[in-house]
């Protein structure tokens, strides 16, 4: 029986809103991973996300599927597939319906405008808890009356965590650091005030792990497959989706500038996998910057656009000798968490949720946090790093915006940079590679990193519990004045 078993008839029931947990997008997988480590815990009902969902309408019950996954008896998971994340009629509905203790949000918040359109009236009764993302500073205060609205913040990367406390400060909201602990007190604006904890994502090392090669024939057909029966010393992988931040470009880029140093008799036995669409609307065609960047073949540059189960993306994890993000915004980075887990280095651009996993190092030797003097490191303040990642330091910040979000750093780093620190890992002996991989490995499943689907059940656990614990409905009314708010200023440096 799994710690903290709770009898199903006493166990609080949650609605979570994001992806149908079915799917396979980022989202859809921490979502799927969170239930199944916690089933045993509370029981679930979710809104299954999705564009023109052919199921939508319907009340589909996952408990038999979720028992076998999680190795459980009693788990009671329902989705009820939705085109999008719902709206306030159906969240009406499923709450009085199925008796909900607590609503549980991933993804943008920019989906959510609806709902937390409603916090006054869901508050009255039930909490809200969000793991949320937010990819570079400067601190979002537009987004600050999204995170008023939640009664527990669970920041997937350190970044994003500080930008919560500091977004919440910024409107003298009174916040309290599960991390650290200390004395819980009243808000001046609300009955309890706004929890926030560090709670990076996180997958079963059952699924992502190391491969002995030797005594697995699927890994061998695969690899022959993959290359053509052509045995190849290097292979870098891509792995994301084709959409513009993504930097695919660069990465194709970077891979050309890393070949054409290379001598002849070298570049047939090093390849690049783009496990990505061809083509998309969001991103570019792949196949025409290829063919323009590194034409007849001979930078050796495969598309893998085909959907691979598990099991075979753990095996494409393996084969590679490293995986590669060049994102310019990246709340995390679930490649180079699926890279680690496997004991494969990474390169990555140092922005967003990507930092945490490169693990910087403060003048103390302790991974680094944020705080307003610091926001991030995309500036390079701190060099020191995990042996396993190859960083690409930005050497362009360009603050970026749109109507929704009016102002985000993107940070853009060169293809030239990348092609070096490519390069460096080429030349690393294939030994070595698979002693920083390992070393990256034993940190990710550590107590420290907690990138296990095991450790983020834990602490989502540790989390909702204290909620449950403390927390207290919100009154019928509120009286404030239009004063009573400070105005959206930057409460943090810009130079630094």
């Amino acid at each position: 029986m799994k710690e903290g078993y709770t009898e199903p008839n006493h166990r609080k029931k949650i609605l979570m809103i994001t992806d149908d947990i079915r799917s396979h997008s980022g989202v859809a997988n921490i979502g799927r991973e969170i239930v199944l480590q916690t089933a045993h815990k509370y029981n679930w009902v979710t809104i299954g996300g999705s564009l023109k969902h052919p199921e939508k309408g319907k009340r589909v019950d996952l408990s038999a599927d979720t028992n076998k996954q999680a190795g459980i008896e009693d788990a009671s998971v329902i989705v009820f597939p939705s085109d999008g994340y719902g709206d306030p009629d159906l969240l009406r509905a499923i709450i009085k319906m199925e008796k909900i203790d607590a609503i549980f949000l991933i993804t943008d918040p920019r989906y959510f405008t609806w709902l937390f359109n409603m916090e006054n009236e869901l508050r009255k009764t039930i909490p809200i808890v969000y793991l949320n993302i937010w990819d570079c500073p400067p601190v979002p205060q537009y987004n600050r009356e999204y995170y008023e609205s939640c009664d527990l913040l669970m920041g997937i990367s350190k970044q994003t965590k500080n930008i919560n406390e500091l977004a919440l400060r910024g409107g003298d909201i009174e916040s309290f650091d599960l991390d650290k602990g200390g004395k819980l007190t009243t808000s001046k604006y609300r009955s309890f005030p706004i929890l926030l904890k560090y709670i990076p994502h996180g997958f079963s090392p059952k699924y992502f792990h190391p491969i002995d090669e030797s005594k697995d024939s699927k890994y061998t057909n695969f690899k022959q497959k993959l290359h053509g029966g052509v045995e190849k010393d290097f292979t870098l992988l891509f792995n994301s989706r084709n959409i513009r931040r993504k930097q695919i470009p660069d990465t194709i880029l970077a891979w050309k500038i890393f070949m054409d140093r290379l001598p002849e008799s070298e570049k047939d036995k090093c390849t690049l996998i783009l496990h990505t669409q061809i083509s998309d609307d969001n991103g570019t065609d792949l196949d025409a910057v290829i063919n323009y960047l590194c034409p007849d073949g001979k930078y050796n540059i495969k598309i893998s656009s085909q959907p691979l189960s598990i099991e075979d993306m753990n095996i494409l994890y393996n084969v590679a000798d490293g995986v590669i993000l060049l994102t310019s915004n990246e709340g995390w980075g679930l490649s180079l968490t699926e890279a680690l887990l496997t004991g494969t280095p990474i390169i990555a651009n140092v922005t967003g949720g990507m930092q945490d996993q490169m693990r910087f190092e403060d003048e103390n030797g302790n991974w680094i946090d944020f705080d307003e003097n610091i926001p991030s490191n995309h500036t390079g303040h701190y060099k020191k790093h995990g042996k396993w990642a190859f960083p690409v330091f930005p050497n362009n910040r360009s603050l970026m915006g749109s109507p929704p979000t009016p102002y985000i750093w993107d940070d853009r780093c060169t293809a030239k940079d990348a092609a070096e620190q490519i390069y460096k890992l080429y030349k690393t002996p294939n030994k070595k590679r698979k002693e920083l991989g390992d070393l990256g490995r034993k940190w990710a499943i550590s107590d420290e990193a907690g990138f296990t689907g095991e450790q983020m059940g834990e602490r989502v656990m540790g989390s909702i519990d204290f909620l449950f614990k403390n927390w207290k409905p919100r009154s019928q009314f509120e009286f404030l004045k239009d004063t009573d708010y400070k105005p959206r200023v930057l409460n943090h440096k810009l130079d630094y």
